[in-house]
């Protein structure tokens, strides 16, 4: 597929040489942590505003936005304890809440964004939290607690449930106030929410106990049906059915899942129909800096994008053109076209959120799929960073070799392996 309606300003925007560049320097990337969200002991975090180098192009990380931590109960029974029947007792409790550790759609947590944004939330809230996968339905329901004095106690098992906003950070150029050009850690597209919680805690409180304000075990006192002593007299030793206040706070073990889609993760529609794109006169190679290797488009369907060498018998494989350009806050947005196979760049569907997915070329079809925000180095310089806007994901390759494929890694590649230039033909 020819390109057309060429942007005459694209190659203006990606190739621009300016007369500030030398006095764009990047500065030392600085990781210092603010004093109300420090980072965990031996560990950095990246703020917006902080400088970052060339090598970050091709990588992204997660900040967190917003936190909310609320002592939440898992677990609860209504029990009543008679003279006579004091002493050491386990009890089955019944799941009143489930929660699930979750960073926007990826509730497996085993990409390395998922992990850092965990990290950061830990640091942020001061408390430990699960950084990885689990859930509250695994743990006992039982609960094993030593009572000295008859009465009406709640038996629980709670947490500190942690929830909030993130967003993603980007190395890109940016415009100093003198007019010079330098390398920063700015917000990029996409945000998400996350879920998480604290180590769960058991015990079994009384109406009459004093409890801290606030805390898990007055969630639990809360629950309980705290009326007249004489009332409770009447029930014999042993399990008390729940009252209406305590029935609202028991959502379904298994709740019916959610189909909305998370900011970060835009809805993709069907490779059904090719899109009418209007692509740049020139054309490019994505290629590894200094050295010879660049993007090259499979011949076969069912292969994927791999580095290969440039040659008279490249056929243009190794040529791409951009597309449906916009910008925005200095990031560019673009289908990469093939000239050779006439295909655009994508990442499957079905492998979406799979890490380390190989990038494909499809028939064209206008979806977030196929769109790609690219990250430049300061004017003068050919760099760029790659990233998918559907997955988040930044583009790189394992290690350089011919026929490596290019893949995407949710924090992009941090030995600068994501860092490429890109070069017009």
């Amino acid at each position: 597929m020819r390109s057309t309606g060429p942007v005459r300003r694209i190659g203006r925007l990606l190739m621009a040489t300016t007369a500030t560049a030398a006095a764009g320097a990047v500065t030392a990337l600085s990781l210092a942590a603010s004093p109300a969200a420090a980072a965990p002991t031996g560990t950095t975090a990246a703020r917006p505003g902080d400088a970052c180098t060339a090598a970050d192009l091709g990588t992204r990380h997660p900040y967190v936005k917003t936190t909310e931590v609320s002592p939440t109960i898992t677990h609860f029974k209504g029990w009543y304890v008679t003279e006579g029947t004091t002493g050491q007792q386990t009890v089955s409790t019944d799941t009143t809440t489930v929660i699930s550790v979750s960073v926007g759609l990826n509730d497996t947590i085993e990409t390395s964004f998922a992990v850092e944004a965990l990290s950061n939330v830990k640091a942020t809230v001061g408390l430990d939290v699960k950084l990885e996968y689990t859930s509250t339905s695994e743990e006992s329901n039982s609960v094993t607690w030593n009572l000295t004095q008859p009465g009406y106690y709640g038996f629980y098992k709670g947490t500190k449930k942690v929830t909030g906003t993130y967003g993603s950070l980007n190395c890109n150029r940016a415009q100093q106030d003198d007019g010079s050009w330098a390398l920063e850690w700015t917000e990029g597209p996409g945000s998400g929410s996350f879920t998480t919680f604290t180590t769960l805690e058991e015990g079994a409180v009384r109406c009459q106990d004093g409890v801290p304000a606030d805390s898990i075990m007055a969630k639990a006192q809360a629950l309980l049906d705290c009326g007249s002593a004489a009332a409770k007299a009447d029930h014999p030793a042993g399990a008390v059915a729940p009252t209406a206040q305590q029935k609202p706070d028991r959502p379904a073990l298994h709740p019916t899942p959610t189909t909305s889609t998370p900011a970060e993760q835009p809805t993709a529609t069907a490779h059904s129909t090719r899109a009418a794109l209007d692509c740049s006169a020139e054309a490019y190679k994505i290629a590894v800096p200094g050295k010879p290797l660049s993007w090259g488009a499979p011949l076969l369907a069912d292969d994927g994008v791999r580095l290969r060498p440039s040659s008279i018998f490249s056929a243009h494989l190794d040529n791409w053109r951009l597309c449906n350009v916009t910008e925005q806050d200095g990031v560019l947005e673009a289908s990469l076209w093939n000239w050779g196979n006439g295909g655009c760049a994508t990442i499957a569907e079905q492998n979406a959120s799979t890490e380390r997915a190989v990038l494909m070329t499809v028939p064209c079809a206008e979806d977030d799929l196929q769109r790609f925000y690219v990250y430049r180095d300061v004017p003068g310089s050919s760099k760029i960073g790659v990233q998918n806007k559907y997955t988040g994901s930044m583009m790189g390759y394992d290690r350089y070799a011919d026929g490596e494929f290019i893949r995407q890694y949710s924090s992009g590649r941090q030995d600068g392996t994501g860092t490429f230039d890109l070069t017009a033909v």
